[in-house]
């Protein structure tokens, strides 16, 4: 599955990035299927913007993003539903967990809205045995740390198939030994399944071998 932006600019942010000499907005960019992507992006140059378009949950702006060649709007609302349970998972950097239900819950939910879920029970408890989360499974996640809730969104994002995962700031909660841990689960994950992803944040990191990086 190849991404490709096409001369993309966010309309609310277009007079103030014109003056950026951004590596990404208003320009060619391809994302390569199985590519580890870093994007840097100073606050305010548009990062959750762009995952967001990315993930096709807003549309406020000029240019193209293109999936397999063809522009999201192309598809139909039930061909990105598939994709976004197949090929395409998300980490939002404000999480969107349920607070209603469990942290297991929420991981339990994605996994099961499947046709077949992917990653077993026992999958999900060795993930969160990794992460340092299995204590906090059976918590509402209101209860839950930030930090915790970022895992648990983590694992959330990983129980599903896919073949690009976007990852809005994914660490910014998580001290230096978590951050290594969920790094290397998300690049064991990636690599088992040759998926590529493509992850924002504000700072340079030694998280992944990157194949490329951008600036916003």
């Amino acid at each position: 599955m190849q991404i490709q932006l096409e001369n993309l600019m966010p309309v609310p942010l277009k007079d103030k990035l014109l003056q950026r000499d951004s590596g990404v907005w208003n320009k060619e960019v391809i994302f390569s299927p199985g590519s580890f992507v870093k994007i840097k992006a100073p606050s305010g140059t548009g990062k959750t913007t762009l995952v967001h378009y990315l993930y096709h949950i807003r549309y406020d702006y000029t240019g193209k993003v293109l999936v397999d060649g063809r522009p999201w709007q192309s598809y139909s609302r039930n061909e990105v539903a598939s994709m976004r349970q197949q090929q395409v998972s998300i980490v939002f950097q404000d999480l969107r967990l349920f607070e209603q239900l469990t942290a297991e819950e929420n991981i339990t939910l994605k996994r099961v809205m499947l046709p077949q879920p992917y990653c077993s029970a026992e999958k999900v408890k060795e993930m969160a045995a990794r992460l340092n989360v299995t204590h906090v499974l059976q918590q509402s996640s209101k209860t839950l740390s930030y930090g915790e809730r970022q895992r648990i969104a983590i694992i959330r994002a990983l129980v599903q198939p896919f073949q690009w995962l976007l990852m809005d700031e994914p660490f910014s909660h998580l001290d230096e030994d978590n951050t290594q841990r969920a790094a290397a689960l998300i690049a064991d994950e990636c690599k088992a399944r040759n998926a590529g992803f493509i992850l924002t944040d504000l700072d340079n990191d030694q998280h992944f071998s990157y194949d490329v990086h951008y600036h916003l």
